[in-house]
């Protein structure tokens, strides 16, 4: 292992070492002090970002906004989730306490480049850990900016970030300091930290990619749906795990919602990243909309048509919609990470179910309708880590986040985010 990166897991092991004992209330005073420093920094931040990935400014002023209110729901609730639980047992006193574990190593992506950070780092510091970050090589302006945004006056330097490539990750985790490891990102790279962590009895937390269905029934009204799947599949440049990539939608209604998705998302146009007015940026890297044109393409070879967009100019991707989409189709098979909608028709709830489930992943799905009683009904059904009824799937730091089958291992954000990486101590006394 290189030096400097050694060095710099002993210095978060001895970081480790006080900031274990440092009190609740002043490790809340610590994420007020990061949230003040956020906000009056937003600007600042966002622009770095859009130079970063290409998002436009508005978006990314709105995710450290979005940050700081993942903070605030960590001053307000961490303690109660923190607190010791009792436990009525024969003995004279049994609890359970909430230790932390030592060093844990985050590995990040560049989608949200302060919000995937912020998600992580957060609650693992509450709970009195220090966080080794390693983010995603194209966005080096986020990742120190993020270090200074984590360097606060009068307190432990308990955030420290890891300039490496991703081949060094796995001997990191070998790392007898570093007690557990959370990933943000592909498959492979999934696979690959959870098969160390795994041969080392490591904690591990993973959060992968998405293919989330959006289904829309035969009661619905388009003009109240249209603007949420345009929001759904758009948002970001269509770079995001969660957002909605296979429309599903009745027969009855398939032609007319291709036609006004289409009408929709013609209106996105390259546009100056830096005007708050710009809703859609380029993606992050021509690589990748390399990708995703290539998907299109072996689509369209099957008999998929294109009603909209699907031109690429670099790292421009036209915002796309396809239709006549087959399961065996690579843009239904596949996470489209990238401003592409696929549209599929259905005739029964039940082949709309089966439809959603039939991918290897399982992070989220929406089902809009107007009788609530029955879609309720629906939600044991969904193989998805989340079921959202006539909303399009969100993260927020209220509720657990995370998936099941390839979308990842574990839940961030809420009590479950908190709680991923302490030791759950039981305590007897006779």
């Amino acid at each position: 292992m290189r030096k400097e990166i050694e060095s710099k897991i002993d210095e978060a092991q001895e970081a480790y070492e006080r900031w274990r004992s440092v009190s609740l209330d002043d490790r809340i005073e610590y994420l007020k002090k990061v949230k003040e420093k956020l906000l009056l920094n937003k600007e600042r931040y966002g622009a770095v970002m859009t130079q970063d990935m290409f998002k436009p400014l508005g978006q990314a002023i709105a995710e450290v906004e979005k940050c700081a209110t993942l903070i605030e729901y960590y001053i307000q609730e961490g303690k109660a989730i923190l607190q010791g639980r009792h436990i009525q047992t024969n003995w004279s006193e049994t609890y359970i306490v909430h230790d932390p574990m030592g060093v844990i190593l985050g590995v990040m992506p560049w989608n949200f480049p302060f919000w995937q950070v912020f998600r992580f780092a957060i609650p693992t510091l509450l709970a009195g850990n220090t966080v080794l970050l390693k983010h995603a090589s194209n966005v080096p302006f986020s990742a120190k900016a993020l270090e200074s945004c984590f360097a606060i006056e009068g307190f432990e330097q308990v955030y420290f970030n890891l300039t490496v490539p991703g081949k060094e990750v796995e001997e990191i985790i070998s790392h007898a300091a570093v007690k557990g490891v959370s990933l943000t990102g592909s498959e492979p790279a999934g696979s690959a930290v959870a098969q160390k962590a795994g041969s080392l009895i490591k904690p591990v937390l993973l959060e992968l990619g998405g293919s989330n269905a959006f289904i829309v029934t035969k009661e619905v009204d388009l003009d109240e749906i249209i603007p949420v799947a345009v929001n759904a599949r758009f948002q970001n440049t269509g770079q995001s795990c969660i957002a909605a990539k296979r429309f599903l939608v009745h027969e009855s209604l398939k032609e007319e919602f291709t036609r006004r998705l289409a009408k929709e998302a013609k209106k996105f146009k390259q546009g100056d990243l830096m005007n708050l007015d710009t809703r859609i940026g380029l993606m992050a890297r021509e690589d990748l909309a390399m990708e995703l044109e290539t998907l299109l393409k072996e689509s369209v070879a099957l008999g998929a048509r294109v009603v909209c967009g699907g031109k690429r100019d670099k790292n421009w991707f036209e915002p796309t919609v396809v239709t006549d989409v087959t399961p065996n189709m690579p843009v239904f098979i596949q996470e489209t990470f990238g401003p592409l909608a696929v549209v599929v028709g259905f005739d029964t709830i039940e082949e709309a179910i089966a439809l959603s489930n039939d991918s290897h992943f399982g992070l989220g799905v929406s089902i809009f309708g107007k009788d609530l009683e029955q879609m309720k009904k629906y939600v044991h059904l969904f193989d998805d880590g989340a079921v959202f009824i006539n909303e399009m799937v969100i993260s927020d730091p209220r509720v657990p986040f995370g998936g099941s089958k390839f979308s990842g291992i574990g839940r961030e954000m809420s009590a479950e985010g908190l709680l991923a990486f302490v030791n759950k101590k039981t305590v007897v006394i006779k």
